[in-house]
């Protein structure tokens, strides 16, 4: 248990590394940054995205889903505010494409391990 929390931890804190390496508008000026941004993001996901969920049901409904990846976005830009050295250059736009290549990222890093 402990082991695999561990393994997710550092598997996000790579993907989050390797996506401000790409020209999507993610800055992150260091691995230690990476490191506390996906813990950050970890514990928002965990107790937060679920009340925002909950909230925003009736809209996600009518979207069919879609609403979904902002309040993904929205985590996204909320860790980014929180972790000193971890920026996003063009606001909502950045958060809303990084989370969507996290999760893909973080994806196919997880089916290689």
């Amino acid at each position: 248990m402990i082991f695999q929390l561990i393994l997710v931890w550092l598997v996000t804190g790579v993907s989050l590394f390797i996506l401000s390496r790409l020209p999507l508008g993610i800055e992150i000026d260091k691995f230690g940054s990476a490191l506390v941004a996906a813990l950050v993001l970890g514990l928002l996901n965990a107790l937060l995205k679920p009340v925002l969920s909950f909230i925003a049901f009736p809209l996600t409904l009518l979207t069919f889903g879609l609403f979904a990846l902002v309040i993904n976005a929205i985590i996204f830009a909320l860790a980014a505010a929180l972790v000193e050295g971890f920026r996003l250059r063009w606001g909502i736009w950045s958060a809303l494409l990084g989370s969507l290549c996290l999760s893909i990222l973080n994806s196919l890093l997880f089916r290689l391990l």
